[in-house]
């Protein structure tokens, strides 16, 4: 939406004939032009629009009805720079019936400032309070939701909201962008009651909205000068390959690029992403295309307690020579993927097995743990029984009878989820696991438990002494390159043979995170199976969610905002503005979206 077009721009307040001639929001009718005559007076284009959204909201006109948020980020680029500039302003307004409010990029109220009790009071009861969130889909048109929607700084009159209990306010609310990024951070939104409403409020907003961006600059320019001390310091002290990270920033120096290839360069950058916001020091290896395994040495770099970003020095740890005899890939069945960390993963199990040594598998939920565990034994042991046990579908002692019952047969043993067992269950487990290896040493059955990489087993339990060996499982976003593979697998398995992906939508998929692993992938297929039973699936034809490449996790309510988007413009062919027309939102706000959630069109 044109900030120059007077007649649907929300860059100035309503004149003061508008006031109170606004109709019920269950009267809004929906005429062609961009603003409708009532009484005589006219309507901003964009008001009007913002009542439809909220009417097809089903917003409820008596009450407003504000989600609450359990857990709200404390420490953010945004609140770090507003901290300081709103303990300033809201001292400037101590004595004021004004309430001067902070909310995030969603509507979410973070801080609010306000002296006057009886206005506290009246927030309160209409939930416009820390942790409530205020979109324009949930309370209808108000000046943080609408600031938002419309993606433009404005000031809501009394009667201009669309929710009854709101009329009583008034909110002027200014967007707080990123200097660098242009991404919206918040809103600064300035309340008062209905009767003491002052244009100078959006003034003042605005004036806060500016002072927070001007202090996000100071702090990233200071953040950055010190990741890069740090990092030139990196350089030349240590002679090796080094990376340095931050929330906007990626250096990879000379001996990096020389070192490795753009294939390894591109794998080391993905693993290298994991850390953005570490706050602790740790170390990992990654297996590279080219066969060699990587030691990642990631350190945080601070200014005082506010991490600017951190150095990742690499180290070969498995030499090229030694690395190029190991690229034979042991043949198990129902596995596919031949990167080279997926190799070095199956390589190690199959290992393992071979040796006899009791297992412990390590990983996310969904990266196939099980399946890794099931074909490993039949490749190397399938001579034998194994009985495969869930913990989080059996009871503990229903569990350990089994675990007991197994044991006496002979059989080998994979417990599943043996991170969800009490601290009593893992004992005798442990207890039950040492009678065996004392009984029969020479003919011990082969045991094998799995864990979640952030739930495991705790490192001091006595039963970790019986297991050896603990392997890891990358998730599928450290070998996106095994998608093809995974994909025409899960579709053989899935008895889609007739089915086959085209080079574009496989491109697509290998853009996205995959929170959920390669169960996640098997979802999408199913759901791409139920509409498509053979030909070529294009991008086009995949669900919603994998049309956004964003890599942070979706509330429930972004990822409902997201397919929407994402289905209209599929049905629009990827016409933006018609899209938005459908939505009932500004062409402004779908732009605003499509880059939030990075949707391919």
């Amino acid at each position: 939406m044109s900030a120059h077009n007077r007649s649907t721009s929300p860059d100035h307040t309503s004149t003061g004939s508008a006031r109170g001639s606004l109709p019920a929001p269950g009267s809004l009718s929906l005429p062609g032009s961009t603003s409708r005559i009532l009484d005589g007076r006219r309507v901003r284009n964009w008001l009007r629009v913002s009542w439809l959204r909220s009417r097809e909201a089903n917003v409820d006109i008596d009450r407003p009805s504000a989600d609450f948020v359990d857990q709200v980020p404390a420490d953010t680029v945004l609140t770090r720079a507003a901290r300081h500039v709103l303990d300033e302003m809201a001292a400037e307004i101590e004595n004021e019936p004004v309430a001067l409010i902070l909310t995030d990029a969603n509507g979410t109220v973070l801080h609010r400032y306000a002296g006057d009790r009886s206005l506290v009071s009246a927030l309160d009861r209409v939930d416009l309070a820390p942790g409530f969130r205020y979109a324009e889909s949930q309370v209808g048109t108000n000046g943080i939701g609408t600031a938002l929607e419309v993606g433009a700084p404005l000031l809501i009159r009394g009667e201009e909201h669309y929710n009854g209990p709101l009329k009583k306010f008034s909110c002027a609310g200014a967007l707080v962008t990123h200097p660098v990024t242009g991404a919206v951070l918040g809103v600064v939104d300035l309340t008062t009651l209905a009767d003491n409403t002052n244009a100078l409020l959006l003034s003042f907003a605005k004036l806060a909205a500016t002072r927070i961006r001007e202090r996000i600059l100071d702090e990233t320019n200071e953040l950055d000068r010190a990741l890069l001390h740090d990092y030139h310091i990196a350089c030349r002290h240590s002679g090796r390959p080094v990376i340095a990270i931050g929330d906007e920033v990626l250096m990879m120096n000379t001996s990096t690029q020389q070192k490795f290839d753009s294939r390894d360069q591109a794998a080391i950058i993905d693993r290298t992403r994991d850390a953005r916001g570490r706050t602790e020091a740790f170390t990992t290896l990654a297996d590279l295309p080219s066969g060699i395994t990587a030691r990642l040495s990631y350190q945080p770099i601070f200014v005082a307690d506010t991490l600017a970003g951190g150095i990742v020095r690499i180290k070969e740890q498995v030499e090229r020579a030694r690395a190029l005899g190991r690229d034979r890939l042991p043949a198990l069945q129902s596995v596919a993927g031949s990167s080279a960390q997926w190799k070095h993963t199956v390589r190690s199990i199959v290992d393992v097995c071979t040796r006899r040594e009791w297992l412990v598998l390590d990983g996310e939920p969904g990266v196939g743990k099980t399946t890794l565990l099931r074909a490993a034994h039949v490749s190397v042991r399938g001579g034998h029984d194994v009985s495969v046990l869930d913990a989080a579908v059996l009871t503990g002692t229903e569990l350990l009878d089994q675990v007991s019952n197994t044991l006496d047969a002979g059989s080998d043993l994979v417990v599943l989820h043996a991170h969800v067992l009490s601290d009593g269950d893992l004992t005798v487990l442990s207890e039950l696991l040492h009678t065996v290896r004392l009984d029969s040493p020479s003919d011990e059955p082969w045991v094998a438990l799995t864990t979640h990489v952030s739930q495991g087993v705790p490192d001091t339990h006595p039963l970790l002494r019986l297991f050896p060996k603990t392997i890891s499982v990358p998730p599928l976003r450290h070998h996106l390159e095994d998608i093809p593979e995974l994909v025409r697998h899960l579709l053989d398995r899935a008895g889609a043979a007739d089915l086959t992906m085209s080079t574009a939508a496989c491109n697509q998929l290998m853009r996205l995170s995959w929170r959920g692993n390669v169960a996640h992938l098997r979802s999408v297929l199913d759901e791409v199976g139920r509409h498509r039973r053979s030909g070529v699936i294009e991008p086009q034809d995949l669900p919603a969610e994998c049309r956004a490449t964003t890599r942070r996790t979706l509330t429930q309510l972004e990822a409902l905002e997201r397919d929407a988007v994402v289905d209209a413009l599929a049905l629009h062919d990827g016409d933006k503005a018609a899209a938005a027309k459908a939505l009932g939102m500004s062409r402004a706000t779908i732009y605003r979206k499509i880059r939030e959630f990075g949707i391919v069109f």
